[in-house]
């Protein structure tokens, strides 16, 4: 009898132990505001985390600018999702040491998703080259939508009379009340803050961005019609591809990660099925140029297609203990 209550006090003290040690993969994320699609996505891959035993944090930020120095600087922050145009002009910018450093540190898990740009306005805008000389929010400093829209006006050579950075609930609220001519939001359709908070009454639109120079430089895309209830028909538009990064680990966080992708890539299915609607359009191995797989990632993917068919059984380890100290 004493034998028996013995062996039951260790299972009890085991099962806690055993139990933290299923938890022992704490990684952090970091992806963009509440109602954007990179803080959607991050809340489905929390859920699918935990199915496989890891903890996600998910953090939400003003976007993909904060997204890579937080990958690159923030304790607990081991991923984030980030526009390609802002990877590709880190990179680019070979006269400061800092940046640099971040461009080689930074590594490509997957690539996601296009993220179109959508340009939200007065229904009496006809296109992009119609912001010249208007009022236009451009989104937070430290976002995605900052350095894109940017861009756009570089390339375009537009020049508007005046850029607001600021965040995109009061970029909507100060369209509504007319401060404003326009705003920009990269985010992959459907954004939530569009679906919930714009109504027909309030007469805004979506507007087309065909400018030769920009379509020469962003791949082009469309907003299918309907995608929003106020939203008639389908507006072309260019797009940006979303990016899941790392940094470049060495120690555990190279194996965790590691993990974490061959979770991701083993259950896209049910992401598509169970996620955000932008999954469905995700492909993992999209060769986004410039940019190579993270090899710590390489490695996980490289042993699961060499991996037995019967190996994906996974054994519960607290079954185990109790089984062995049980002598069965």
């Amino acid at each position: 009898m004493k034998q028996k209550w013995a062996a039951f006090c260790v299972v009890v003290i085991l099962v806690p132990i055993i139990y933290s040690a299923a938890w022992a993969v704490n990684l952090g994320m970091i992806t963009g505001g509440k109602k954007g699609t990179y803080y959607q996505f991050g809340l489905n891959l929390r859920e699918l985390a935990a199915s496989g035993g890891m903890r996600l944090s998910v953090y939400n930020s003003t976007g993909s600018i904060e997204n890579l120095y937080a990958v690159y600087k923030r304790p607990r922050t081991q991923l984030g999702i980030v526009q390609s145009d802002v990877l590709a002009f880190v990179a680019r910018v070979q006269t400061d040491p800092v940046l640099k450093r971040i461009a080689r540190k930074t590594k490509m898990v997957f690539p996601l998703y296009n993220e179109e740009i959508h340009l939200l306005g007065r229904s009496s805008l006809v296109s992009f080259d119609d912001l010249a000389a208007k009022r236009v929010a451009i989104g937070k400093e430290g976002s995605g939508t900052y350095l894109t829209a940017k861009l756009l006006f570089a390339v375009a050579e537009i020049v508007p009379a005046e850029t607001m950075a600021i965040g995109t609930d009061e970029a909507l609220a100060q369209l509504r009340a007319g401060s404003i001519d326009a705003m920009f939001y990269v985010a992959g359709y459907p954004v939530k803050l569009f679906k919930e908070d714009v109504v027909a009454a309030d007469e805004l639109a979506l507007i087309p961005i065909v400018n030769k120079s920009i379509v020469e430089f962003y791949p082009g895309a469309v907003i299918p019609a309907q995608t929003y209830p106020w939203q008639p028909d389908e507006i072309r538009t260019v797009a940006v591809k979303a990016v899941l990064v790392a940094f470049n680990f060495r120690r555990a966080n190279c194996e965790y990660v590691g993990q974490f992708a061959q979770l991701l890539n083993d259950n896209l299915g049910w992401l598509k099925a169970n996620g955000h609607p932008k999954w469905q359009s995700v492909d993992l191995e999209y060769p986004l140029r410039g940019w190579e797989q993270y090899d710590c990632v390489t490695k996980y993917l490289v042993q699961q297609k060499q991996r037995p068919a019967d190996a994906s059984v996974q054994i519960n380890p607290i079954l185990e203990a109790v089984k062995e100290i049980m002598g069965q």
